[in-house]
């Protein structure tokens, strides 16, 4: 059998996260025998391989070339050659070999369906912080570090050994994906321990620490953390394997980062406000997050300006007035800008006091649809290093 390794760009979103581990098998080896660098410079190779470029090289040697006479057994049933007990194995054809091999890519994701799909919100935040260098800080060992930091820098790569591929010799080739169990299970379970002991530093703080900006961000991380890990969980069970003991889903967290937000209050100041309308929505979406409503020299503050000025268009009787929000989340204690955010657009109308008062009405409603969520990403992006 010839064996060669294959990466594919965006395959299906419901195998994003099988990137690392199953780039750990392209190499041949366990979570252990091979580091980081190695199964992520296997991994780009092979995707520049399929994009066309080289030859990947595995192991120090070029890919084999393609099986050609006896029909194989594993095109008509691949758990023939590859038994379930050791393998989740696919079989994938087209007229050409790299389709033939994206199709068997393809197949082995179907074999997981739902079970492996995970929220790409979640995902991207997880990902994001981690290449940011924001969470590497809160593992204990270089190992852990490693670890977490393979399984995001390959966010756009899945692996996957392709253990053999046939042509009939007249218009079709055929392609084998394969996915060692064990070495799967090994990686995945590194990976949700290395997340445990991040969420176990994340949250292990004072009450005076706790209650803070940086606790409630420590706290939105370790809930994303948690559902990775939830997701990574999912997928042992799905190939026979056991998860470890103790997971939490990130919900629970997120319930602490909320009663932390209760301690914070947050005051909004708004100039060219009218009857106080943006900045009611401004404190309905803090609301919703949790935080106090505070007064103008609480150290959180969101400070805004809108300004609104009547814009001209030719061959138009309605007028129409052009708007801008300019707020920022800043800490005051600091003098820094956490959060910035801003709208601009326009509205009209037959008179111009109408017109300006849609355009009120619409910052409103952005605020009232959008802030709470832009912040509280902001926030969890925000994560101090330890």
């Amino acid at each position: 059998m010839s064996k060669v390794t294959l990466s594919a760009a965006g395959v299906l979103l419901c195998v994003l996260c099988f990137c690392a581990s199953l780039a750990l098998s392209a190499c041949g080896t366990t979570a252990g025998g091979a580091s980081p660098a190695e199964a992520q410079a296997a991994a780009q190779a092979a995707l520049a391989r399929m994009d066309g470029g080289q030859p990947a090289l595995v192991g120090g040697a070029a890919q084999s070339a393609v099986q050609s006479g006896t029909r194989p057994a594993w095109i008509d049933s691949v758990e023939s050659v590859y038994s379930k007990r050791q393998y989740v194995a696919a079989v994938g054809y087209a007229a050409d070999r790299a389709p033939a091999e994206k199709n068997a890519l393809a197949n082995l994701a179907a074999v997981f369906g739902q079970s492996v799909q995970a929220d790409q919100k979640i995902t991207n935040a997880y990902q994001e912080v981690v290449k940011s260098g924001g969470a590497v800080s809160w593992s204990d060992s270089t190992v852990l570090q490693n670890t977490i930091t393979t399984s995001a820098s390959m966010d756009n790569l899945v692996g996957a050994e392709i253990r053999d591929v046939w042509f009939d010799g007249r218009s079709t080739y055929y392609a084998a994906a394969v996915m060692d169990k064990a070495k799967t299970a090994q990686m995945y379970t590194d990976l949700i321990q290395a997340n445990q002991t991040m969420i176990t530093n994340l949250v292990g703080m004072d009450q005076g620490e706790k209650n803070s900006l940086e606790g409630y961000s420590r706290y939105l991380f370790a809930a994303v953390v948690a559902d990775m890990n939830i997701h990574y969980g999912n997928l042992l069970r799905v190939i026979d394997a056991a998860s470890p003991a103790g997971l939490k889903k990130g919900d629970e967290y997120r319930l602490e980062a909320a009663n932390i937000s209760r301690a914070i209050p947050v005051g909004v100041v708004v100039k060219n406000d009218r009857a106080g309308r943006v900045q009611g929505a401004f404190a309905r979406a803090l609301a919703d997050l949790g935080f106090r409503s505070g007064g103008t020299n609480s150290r959180y503050r969101v400070e805004a300006d809108i300004e609104l000025s009547e814009t001209q268009f030719p061959n138009q009787t309605n007028k129409f007035v052009r708007y801008t929000l300019a707020a920022n989340f800043v800490d005051t204690g600091g003098g820094e800008v956490l959060a910035p955010y801003t709208i601009t657009d326009r509205e009209g109308h037959a008179s111009l006091g109408e017109a300006e008062n849609r355009a009120i009405s619409a910052i409103e409603r952005r605020i009232n649809a959008e802030y709470a969520a832009l912040l509280s990403n902001r926030l969890l992006r925000r994560l101090p290093e330890k």
